[in-house]
């Protein structure tokens, strides 16, 4: 799986105009499955966001995680994480996995997450959708299990 993980004071996304999923201070964090992705990969992905220390201690330093600073998250949909650019000009996106796969694990990803204690909230898989968001930092960390 792969994730754009942005630690944001704030973050919403709107569906035809109406906000479905926002947060407060925490991540705002695009999710994409690829082709052969597991239930495995979503949790341990989970695991790792939930640990990743981009959260600054008093002293300005990024040591702490979402799980010391009780932040909140975003989780949307995002397919086109599964750019190949290698080619030409247009980017393919064959090795995300098939659109029922990938929302399987988009919703297992934001469970995983869930059952780790974050408060949640997503977009609609498949939707187009308007994502705002006030990066903090800026931060910006880009994941992907297979690497």
């Amino acid at each position: 799986m792969r994730a754009l993980v942005q630690r944001v004071a704030q973050a919403r996304v709107d569906v035809a105009g109406q906000t479905i999923g926002q947060c407060g201070p925490g991540l705002l964090i695009l999710i994409c499955a690829m082709q052969g992705d597991t239930d495995a990969q979503a949790d341990a992905l989970a695991a790792k966001i939930h640990k990743l220390r981009i959260f600054c201690d008093d002293a300005g330093k990024m040591n702490l995680a979402l799980k010391d600073t009780g932040g909140e998250a975003l989780v949307v949909s995002q397919f086109t994480l599964s750019a190949d650019t290698r080619s030409g000009n247009r980017p393919g996106f064959s090795s995300a996995a098939p659109p029922d796969e990938g929302a399987r694990l988009y919703l297992h990803f934001a469970d995983a997450l869930r059952g780790l204690g974050v408060p949640v909230e997503t977009g609609e898989f498949g939707a187009s959708m308007a994502v705002h968001l006030v990066n903090d930092g800026p931060v910006t960390i880009w994941l992907d299990t297979a690497a």
